[in-house]
């Protein structure tokens, strides 16, 4: 099944979650999946499993400058090596310095900044080569943005790995079709700490056509109790009421 428009790239969000849909080890930027589970006896020993499959994702990579952020990649410093996939980067704060943005020119096969932020240090770096900066006057509009990638850039895949309020913003606006998820041993808790799917939460029942149903398309056993789900999204809600 192909829900995705034909004036858009297909996408899938591909994560690494643990059994409770947690995306990070805690409330602050200082915890981190990356950095947390390779400590972590019973988790650490089938990680690797998730990036193998990481490096068959899209050549095409959407991620937020705050998860990159989180993982370091302003104090990336030496030689770093080009890769075939392209980066695309929503970053508004900014949280990427002029040392990251720098980072991904020379990492990325292209490397886009998608920012509303008219004073980020990206603009710095405006007119080299692989390098694009898409930029939004009253916010980033993510509709027009992913038919950018399309009938300007030509993308017809993106995997998207962001954090979970941006996963939350991108689903409510029929902008994910796939979900593939490698999810880990581990129960990690917390309200605070960001899930899957983060974003304001429903209130009343009328809401209830934010909800995306999904259907499964395989699923996999890994080593150690590691699992990769797949799931198609189903973006076209229907709600059915019970007659007064």
């Amino acid at each position: 099944m192909k829900s995705y428009s034909k004036n858009r790239p297909e996408t899938t969000l591909f994560m690494l979650v643990s059994v409770d849909g947690k995306i990070s080890t805690g409330d602050t930027d200082v915890l981190d999946v990356d950095k947390d589970f390779p400590r972590i006896s019973g988790i650490r020993e089938g990680l690797q499993q998730y990036y193998d499959l990481e490096q068959r994702t899209d050549l095409f990579s959407l991620n937020s400058g705050r998860v990159q952020a989180k993982i370091g990649v302003n104090k990336r410093m030496g030689e770093i090596e080009k890769t075939s996939c392209s980066f695309i980067i929503i970053d508004n704060k900014p949280h990427l310095e002029l040392n990251g943005v720098d980072y991904f020119i020379k990492k990325s096969k292209k490397f886009f900044l998608v920012t509303a932020n008219k004073n980020h240090p990206a603009f710095e770096r405006k007119g080299t080569d692989n390098f694009e900066i898409i930029f939004y006057e009253n916010g980033v509009d993510f509709i027009d943005l992913f038919s950018k990638f399309k009938q300007v850039y030509n993308i017809d895949r993106i995997t998207i790995q962001t954090g979970g309020t941006l996963n939350a913003i991108l689903l409510r606006s029929n902008l994910i079709d796939h979900i593939s998820i490698v999810v880990a041993p581990a129960l990690i808790g917390g309200k605070e700490t960001s899930a899957l799917i983060d974003g304001e939460s429903l209130h009343a029942p009328e809401e209830l056509i934010k909800i995306k149903a999904l259907k499964l398309t395989k699923c996999d056993v890994l080593e150690n109790s590691y699992l990769h789900v797949q799931y198609d999204v189903i973006n076209e809600t229907e709600i059915k009421f019970k007659s007064p």
